[in-house]
C-alpha cells in the first residue's frame, strides 16, 4: 500500500510498504529517504505517537494512502552529533552523514534491511526494476552489490535535486531568458513523462511485461514439433534441422532455392512440397514448407497455410481454432527458450536481433524469393512460357545479351529484381508501373 510521510519543514515522501511492516522497519527506509537517522524520529498517526517500534501499521489502523507525520527528536540529533568521533575515525559513518555525503557507505545492517524491504515488496522491486536494473538483481542475488550501489543512487538523487535548483534559480534570475525557457519546457516534458510513466504502472502495468509469442504442439511426419503461429509471416518456414528430424529434407526441391532478403538476409534451401502435419488429437493436414536456413525457430506456421486450412487465431480462447477444433496455445514454461533468449532489449530499449535470426529476413521476401527460383527453374527446365513474365525464348542462343537501357531507377532497385529472375527491360518496367517502390514490382511480379 502507499503511505505518506509528511515533516515539519514540509518535506513530504510517498512511500510504497506492506501492511505488515513493522515501525522500526518504516524508520528505517524514512532514514534512507530523508537522512533523519532511527533515534531522530517521532512518528505520530492522527493524534497518537507510534511508540512500539515491534507494532505493524495494519495493528495501528494504518491503511491505504494515509499520512503519518515525522518530527525531530532535537535532544536525540543532539547527543548522536556529540557522540559521533571526529572524521578521520575509522567507524562507520552514522546515516545522516550518508545523506549529507553520498559518497560515505550506509551501514551494511541498514542496507540489508532495506533490501529485504524491497524483496518483500514485489511492485516496489518492479518499479526499481523499471528505474534502475542493475540494483534490482543486485537486491534479488547480490547484496554486498546492492550496499556498493547505495551511494551511487544517492549521489544520482542529489545531483538530481541540485539540477532543479540550477534550473529555479536560473528561471527567477531572469525568467525571459530563450536557455531558461527551454530548460522549463524540457523539465515540464519530463515531468508529463514521468506522470504518463506512473499512470501506467498504476491501471495498466501489464503493458511493461513480455508478451508470449504464439506456440502450438503439432507433429509433422509423425515428429512432434513446437509450431511457432506468426500471421505476420506469408510462407510457412521450416529450419533445415528439423526437417532432417522430421525426415522430409530428402523430399526438398532445390529448384526453389534462393535468397532471402530484407532487413538482413538468410538462405533458401528448397521446398518441400507437401508432408503431412497432425494438429490436435485427429485432425491431419497437408503442409507446404519453405525450408530456410536460421535458428531459434523450427518451424514458423505462416499466412499461407493459416488461410489455406481457414485456421483463426482466437485470443480469447488462448487456442488456435482449425475446422473447429480448438489446439490450445502453449503456456510460457512450454515454449522454447532460445526464441525468447536471442530477442533481449538493449540498455535503450531496442530489440536487439541477430543478423543469422529467422526473424532478421523478411517473411514477405523469403516467399518473393522461393517464388522467384520457382519461376526460373520453370523458364530453363521446362519448355514455353510457364508462369515467367518475359515471352518464352530457346534454351540457348548465340547472340550477346544486348545491354539495357537508361533508368532513373536506382540500380539497387534494378538489381534485386533481376537477382529473382527477370531481365533489365522488365525490371525497369515493373519499377515504372508501381512508381519506383521495389517492394511493390516484386508483387506485381508474382501477382
Amino acid at each position: 500500500m502507499r503511505l505518506i510521510v509528511v515533516t515539519e519543514e514540509g518535506d513530504n515522501y510517498s512511500l510504497d510498504v506492506d501492511a505488515e511492516m513493522e515501525i522500526e522497519n518504516l524508520s528505517a527506509l524514512l532514514e534512507a529517504e530523508s537522512g533523519v537517522s532511527t533515534e531522530a524520529q517521532i512518528l505520530y498517526f492522527g493524534q497518537n505517537e507510534l511508540r512500539s517500534p515491534q507494532a505493524t501499521l495494519k495493528s495501528v489502523g494504518v491503511k491505504q494512502d494515509d499520512m503519518i507525520l515525522m518530527r525531530r527528536n532535537d535532544r536525540a540529533t543532539a547527543s548522536t552529533s556529540i557522540a559521533q568521533p571526529p572524521a578521520s575515525s575509522s567507524q562507520a559513518p552514522s546515516s545522516s552523514a550518508y545523506a549529507s555525503n553520498p559518497s560515505n557507505s550506509l551501514p551494511f545492517e541498514q542496507s540489508e534491511m532495506m533490501r529485504l524491504q524491497l524483496l518483500g515488496d514485489p511492485q516496489l522491486l518492479a518499479r526499481l526494476r523499471s528505474t534502475h536494473p542493475e540494483m534490482a538483481s543486485a537486491a534479488e542475488s547480490h547484496p554486498q552489490r546492492f550496499h556498493q550501489l547505495l551511494p551511487q543512487l544517492a549521489n544520482m538523487r542529489q545531483q538530481s535535486m541540485m539540477e532543479q535548483q540550477r534550473n529555479q534559480e536560473l528561471l527567477e534570475s531572469d525568467p525571459f531568458d530563450i536557455e531558461a525557457q527551454r530548460r522549463i519546457e524540457e523539465a515540464i516534458r519530463e515531468e508529463a513523462v514521468y506522470e504518463n510513466l506512473e499512470h501506467a504502472m498504476e491501471y495498466s502495468p501489464e503493458s511493461f511485461g513480455r508478451v508470449e509469442m504464439l506456440y502450438v504442439n503439432v507433429e509433422v511426419n509423425g515428429r512432434p514439433v513446437k509450431a511457432f503461429v506468426d500471421s505476420g509471416a506469408q510462407a510457412t518456414i521450416m529450419s533445415p534441422d528439423c526437417a532432417e528430424a522430421c525426415g522430409i529434407l530428402r523430399l526438398i526441391d532445390k529448384r526453389f532455392a534462393g535468397i532471402a532478403t530484407g532487413v538482413g538476409t538468410a538462405k533458401i534451401l528448397g521446398r518441400v512440397h507437401s508432408a503431412q502435419i497432425r494438429v490436435g488429437r485427429d485432425l491431419f493436414l497437408p503442409c507446404s514448407f519453405t525450408i530456410m536456413e536460421g535458428r531459434g525457430v523450427d518451424l514458423l506456421f505462416g499466412l499461407d497455410m493459416l488461410k489455406r486450412h481457414q485456421a483463426c487465431i482466437d485470443l480469447a480462447q488462448d487456442a488456435l481454432i482449425i475446422q473447429g477444433r480448438r489446439i490450445p496455445f502453449l503456456s510460457e514454461h512450454e515454449a522454447p527458450k532460445q526464441h525468447f533468449d536471442s530477442l533481449e532489449a538493449d540498455e535503450h530499449g531496442n530489440v536487439q536481433i541477430p543478423k543469422d535470426h529467422p526473424l532478421q529476413s523478411n517473411p514477405k521476401a523469403a516467399l518473393g524469393a522461393a517464388a522467384a527460383a520457382s519461376a526460373e527453374a520453370t523458364a530453363t527446365s521446362f519448355p514455353g512460357t510457364g508462369n515467367t513474365l518475359t515471352p518464352g525464348a530457346p534454351a540457348s542462343s548465340s547472340e550477346p545479351a544486348a545491354p539495357g537501357p537508361a533508368s532513373s531507377h536506382s540500380s539497387q532497385a534494378i538489381d534485386s529484381l533481376m537477382a529473382l529472375g527477370v531481365s533489365r527491360q522488365e525490371a525497369i518496367r515493373l519499377l515504372d508501373a508501381s512508381g519506383g517502390n521495389p517492394d511493390v514490382a516484386a508483387s506485381l511480379m508474382f501477382s
